[in-house]
């Protein structure tokens, strides 16, 4: 299904030649009949000579009414601009002419309308030339000019056939499993409630589906379908397509809104543009301007954030962030039109390339220029790769969802993606990329990665240059330094761990190549120590002993490397002496089930000091628990 969008100068005659094609007054209004000027939007469809079926939005031209005529010309496949042959080019002719360049419309013939009122044929050349240089360097400036007459009917075949060709060469929208409806009318009908009406793509609808109205969140059901006035079950992308919805009232709708899946879509306040300048605008546009901003059917004021420059002149092209008065819902790469609210008139256009941006940007960055120059690329891996990288590690199915792209285009990006090893995955993503978009795991890109482990060299250099006899920077530590907390830090460090270039130990994470090099004398002091150790294995001096005798980073070391092991704040032991009273106390349950605190001083010749301690650490093990005065097995 195809739209086809008239666009032109008041009165030269779009609804007439409407009409004339379709048998259908797309002047709704009674104000518009009796007028004879379209003053909102109108809506037709023709049956073409190839027997395709295609739908007409009529605009209105009046420069009073640019508004509208944006509010309908957002969602067309084929442009049809009118110019009359008793006028030739009319300043509305440039101003609609600029909006479809901006729109990038992809496809458009020039209607030359009134033929019967030109003088002879050499008239209709010399208007057919003016046209012809007014639409050079534009999306028309191949189309083809068509004189006709709706009074006559002068030419009206060939305007049709015209169309069927050029809408025989278009591509039609595809199905991506995302369906917008921008609404551009809202309205009730008796026995059947509320109405909307747009332009679907995206994306197809079914009568029964849930669906979600944005900005203001709220939830309907589609109780009905019609395209042309005919009942369907399922609207196709690319349709113009009525709506009956349960569960909303009309009065909660407006002009603007869309209609989506539930969830599909996120109310904002600031976009960030690719913004490019109409030729011949009479001002440019300067940061801080106030502007018009015009996206699908939605209207809204804005300021403009110039964020390369301080002004655009006619012409140039440069990025923007614009901070709208009242939100909208985008989605990324919708085309959008910015007028001067006074005096009326459009300055320029382009595209939405980030409609969620995290932040108000810094302006003249670099880094956030060249982020925005990989989102305009448009290719789902350049999207992919510029979001994971400004907003860090995140689950593949956020990633798909911030990146406002169909899923059928962020999958087999995800996975070549990660082929490359431009992405990496961590925890259950790392085991495959079949149906990527769908497992739980994070990503990261491979420059984050690089960086992480940039910093997690230099920050563990650092700490061992400054504590030489310690084994490594406690593992919290190092997470917080690095700001990854949680268990992104630790699926982190254990990569890197795999990886060979950290070593993890206990709580304590170290660089892969370090080790601790004791001076000759630590050795000696440390072998003195322990001879004490081995003297009294069951009574041996208290930690703090250690530290006077040692030092509190050489008696930390013992600690860490597994020669001392502490079981209380004052009461350390070597491990092969906790191993035999562990295993002495387990022989002595086995054959007497309890031990009392002083039964395990007379059991190994020692203190009541040691004995609690030491019962208190196999009550912590879980290998005795206390009853009463009494220790049992568990």
């Amino acid at each position: 299904m195809f739209v086809i969008g008239t666009a032109g100068h008041v009165d030269h005659g779009k609804s007439t030649l409407v009409q004339a094609i379709s048998g259908i007054n797309p002047d709704r209004l009674r104000e518009e009949q009796e007028r004879e000027m379209t003053i909102d939007l109108g809506f037709a469809w023709v049956t073409l000579p190839s027997g395709r079926e295609v739908s007409i939005v009529d605009v209105p031209g009046h420069e009073d009414l640019i508004k509208n005529m944006l509010a309908g010309v957002g969602g067309i496949d084929l442009a049809m601009l009118v110019v009359a042959a008793d006028e030739s080019v009319m300043p509305q002719t440039r101003e609609h002419l600029a909006i479809l360049d901006l729109l990038q419309i992809p496809k458009g013939l020039i209607a030359l309308t009134k033929a019967d009122l030109a003088e002879d044929r050499d008239w209709l050349d010399l208007v057919s030339e003016e046209v012809r240089e007014a639409v050079a360097g534009t999306v028309l400036a191949e189309a083809p000019i068509v004189p006709v007459s709706a009074v006559t009917g002068q030419g009206l075949h060939e305007l049709l056939q015209t169309l069927d060709d050029l809408l025989t060469e278009a591509t039609p929208r595809a199905d991506l499993g995302n369906p917008r409806l921008p609404i551009d009318r809202a309205f009730t009908i008796s026995g059947f409630g509320t109405i909307v009406t747009g332009t679907l793509m995206g994306g197809h609808l079914q009568v029964g589906d849930t669906v979600e109205i944005m900005p203001g969140r709220r939830t309907a059901r589609i109780r009905g379908l019609q395209s042309h006035q005919t009942k369907i079950e399922r609207a196709e992308p690319g349709s113009r397509v009525a709506v009956n919805l349960t569960g909303v009232d009309v009065d909660q709708l407006r002009r603007g809104q869309v209609l989506a899946q539930p969830g599909a879509l996120q109310a904002t306040r600031l976009v960030d543009v690719e913004l490019r300048m109409v030729a011949d605008a009479p001002w440019p546009v300067e940061h801080g301007m106030v502007v018009e901003l015009f996206t699908g059917a939605a209207a809204v004021l804005a300021r403009v954030r110039l964020l390369d420059d301080d002004a655009l002149l006619p012409g140039e092209t440069g990025w923007a962030q614009l901070r709208l008065r009242e939100p909208i819902a985008a989605g990324r790469y919708d085309r959008f039109i910015i007028r001067l609210p006074s005096p009326s008139i459009t300055l320029g256009g382009g595209r939405i390339v980030e409609p969620q941006p995290l932040r108000r940007h810094r302006r003249h960055d670099g880094r956030v220029l060249e982020r925005l120059a990989a989102l305009a690329q448009g290719t789902p891996d350049a999207v992919l790769l510029a979001l994971l990288e400004e907003r860090g590690p995140m689950m593949a199915r956020e990633l798909v969802r911030q990146s406002h792209l169909p899923a059928a285009w962020t999958q087999p990006a995800l996975e070549a993606l990660l082929r490359e090893g431009r992405i990496l995955a961590l925890g259950d993503a790392a085991e495959g990329t079949e149906r990527l978009a769908e497992r739980a795991g994070l990503l990261l890109t491979a420059g984050a990665w690089q960086r992480l482990v940039e910093r997690a060299t230099d920050l563990l250099q650092r700490y061992h240059a400054q504590n030489r006899l310690r084994g490594g920077m406690p593992r919290e530590e190092l997470k917080s330094r690095l700001g990854i907390e949680g268990d992104l830090g630790n699926q982190i460090l254990q990569r890197a761990s795999a990886q060979g270039i950290l070593r993890v130990t206990g709580d304590a994470v170290a660089l892969a190549r370090h080790d601790v090099q004791l001076s000759r004398a630590e050795e000696q002091a440390i072998a003195a120590v322990l001879a004490r150790f081995d003297a009294a294995p069951f009574a041996p001096p208290a930690y703090q002993e250690v530290e006077e005798a040692l030092g509190p980073e050489l008696a930390q070391h013992l600690l860490e490397t597994g020669r001392l092991v502490r079981i209380s704040d004052a009461v350390v032991f070597t491990p092969p002496a906790l191993d035999e009273m562990l295993a002495r106390l387990r022989a002595h349950l086995e054959a007497h089930s309890a031990v009392t605190v002083a039964e395990v001083r007379d059991l190994f010749g020692t203190s009541r000091k040691y004995a609690v301690a030491f019962l208190e650490e196999t009550d912590r093990r879980r290998i005795t628990k206390r009853v009463g005065d009494a220790r049992v097995l568990r």
